[in-house]
């Protein structure tokens, strides 16, 4: 069984059933593999449910893709791998928005991880699985 975590913006495509995301995760789910998302990108999730004009609608869909999704935590072991990852970024000249290192630092405790996302700078991480749903 592998894991894929989707981050805020591939979340959003699941949610909104946009760009064959939420069709992949049926597929992946189907072979057993578990699709989820971490607590930080839960949090971006729900800024933009408090942001939005159409709050209500939102909340609805946030709420209804929760029962379908597993919300990873961000642990200790998620917290160290972070402080190694920030500043190895930040050494190597490619430092990051915090959320995105705490999402793949959150992978890599996880271990047999995949983050899925288009944003390019999570495919700069070095060693993180990454992959692009969107069709």
């Amino acid at each position: 069984m592998s894991r894929f975590l989707l981050d805020t913006g591939t979340a959003q495509d699941f949610i909104n059933h946009r760009n064959g995301v939420l069709e992949r995760a049926i597929e992946e789910q189907y072979k057993g593999h578990r699709i989820g998302i971490c607590v930080p990108v839960l949090g971006e999730l729900w800024s933009g449910v408090e942001g939005s004009l159409t709050r209500e609608r939102n909340l609805r869909l946030l709420r209804a893709a929760l029962t379908k999704l597993v919300v990873w935590p961000y642990d200790n072991a998620a917290a160290e791998i972070f402080g190694r990852l920030f500043i190895q970024l930040r050494r190597i000249g490619r430092p990051m928005q915090q959320i995105d290192v705490q999402a793949a630092a959150i992978a890599f405790a996880l271990g047999d991880t995949t983050v899925v996302t288009v944003d390019s700078d999570l495919f700069d991480i070095p060693d993180l699985q990454v992959e692009n749903w969107s069709a």
